[in-house]
């Protein structure tokens, strides 16, 4: 068992996970909030002889992650793997990230009280990686109350139990932080993308800068793309307070993001090199990305954007709760050709985490999917159960 060079049969059981749930404002995405339920669903994955006391619970804010790389491999190594949805599953309109930590709560309680799991392990992979530092942060000292938006979710009354290890691997820093690190900065004009400001319009052929940047351009391109953030988000405060202060059943509004595929980082390789590939992102062609129908924040809601993409308010940025985790041991494993995340995010992790039990690996040339790559991906894999092992976690 748990030998990433020898293949396991496993299967696929489908779960449920319901919960009775009384919010201020009922979901309705994928019946989340039905008759006064919320329902998750998930896959376990392992062989029908598996014995093992341990499982890897993998929760993406918004994606569901069991046909992917990563989950995969560590089944066909041997090992149980929960691959656990949100109420949010793969649509992020409307999510609260305070939510989603209640529902990854269940989940491990679950898995548990349920399954009979003595250890768990969350794997925090790609967006699912800020989510388990704020996960477990809160689990070992809760202290949110409410949304940024001021609605009642109490994480300290949710009875999080924290994981036994935490895995942040091809992470970001959070939601809230990349996006900002790629909104474009050159839009003026919310409701009219198109008025954009030249001097940081770099798609443009006439943009007066271009790559190699400076760091004085750099640097003001960073400030104008926080700025643009922070004005989105006193707008989505400014519209929740004039709805709530008409007190009619009007209390909520969506909304577009445009252009938010925008980073200095694509178009010059020297900004935070690494071994990625120049003018290209994990969605393709950022050109295209920065206005196409899928990128990151593209349609969103008043309070969504302050829980999850509120560069300020946002209760779920990743440094902020790695230094609130004291009591876990971490496996950080960094892609160095990561695609989608910039090579700055894993070393701020790292130096944010209080925890003195971390370690801290780096797969070179590893893309943010290992396409291709199945020696790397078997290096991911081994390290993982190595680390595991050595920490207790896996008999």
């Amino acid at each position: 068992m748990a030998s990433s060079t020898h293949r396991t049969e496993w299967t696929r059981t489908p779960l449920i996970v319901s919960f009775k749930d009384n919010p201020k404002f009922t979901e309705t995405y994928g019946f989340a909030g039905n008759s006064g339920h919320v329902n998750l669903e998930g896959q376990l994955m392992r062989s029908p002889e598996s014995t093992s006391k341990t499982v890897y619970v993998f929760m993406h804010p918004t994606s569901v992650l069991h046909l992917l790389p990563m989950p995969t491999a560590l089944a066909d190594a041997g090992l149980d793997v929960l691959c656990a949805a949100s109420r949010y599953p793969r649509n992020d309109t409307a999510l609260i990230f305070e939510k989603v930590a209640i529902d990854l709560g269940k989940w491990i309680a679950y898995a548990r009280d349920t399954l009979g799991y003595e250890k768990v392990v969350l794997v925090g992979w790609s967006g699912g990686g800020s989510l388990s530092l704020f996960y477990q942060a809160q689990a070992e000292n809760p202290s949110v109350t409410q949304t940024p938006a001021g609605d009642p979710v109490d994480l300290t009354k949710a009875g999080l139990q924290p994981a036994d290890g935490v895995i942040f691997i091809a992470a970001h820093l959070s939601r809230a932080e990349t996006l900002t690190e790629w909104l474009d900065p050159s839009v003026r004009n919310e409701l009219d993308p198109d008025d954009r400001d030249p001097e940081f319009d770099i798609y443009s052929p006439d943009c007066p800068h271009q790559p190699p940047y400076d760091s004085e351009f750099v640097a003001r391109f960073r400030e104008a793309q926080r700025a643009r953030n922070r004005r989105i988000t006193a707008w989505a405060e400014s519209e929740l307070a004039r709805l709530q202060a008409m007190d009619t059943p009007e209390q909520e509004k969506a909304f577009v993001v445009h252009r938010t595929m925008c980073d200095v980082r694509w178009l010059d390789p020297d900004i935070d090199p690494s071994e990625r590939r120049p003018g290209w992102t994990y969605m393709g062609d950022p050109r295209a990305v920065n206005v196409g129908p899928v990128g990151l924040a593209r349609f969103t809601t008043l309070r969504s954007w302050l829980s999850q993409w509120s560069y300020d308010k946002s209760n779920a940025k990743g440094p902020m709760n790695a230094a609130r985790i004291h009591d876990t041991p971490v496996l950080q494993i960094e892609n160095t050709a990561d695609e989608a995340v910039p090579a700055t995010h894993n070393p701020t992790i790292r130096d944010a985490l209080a925890t003195p039990d971390k370690e801290y690996v780096r797969l070179i040339g590893a893309t943010h999917y290992y396409l291709g790559q199945p020696e790397l991906l078997a290096q991911c894999i081994d390290a993982v159960i190595d680390w595991s092992r050595r920490k207790g976690l896996l008999a």
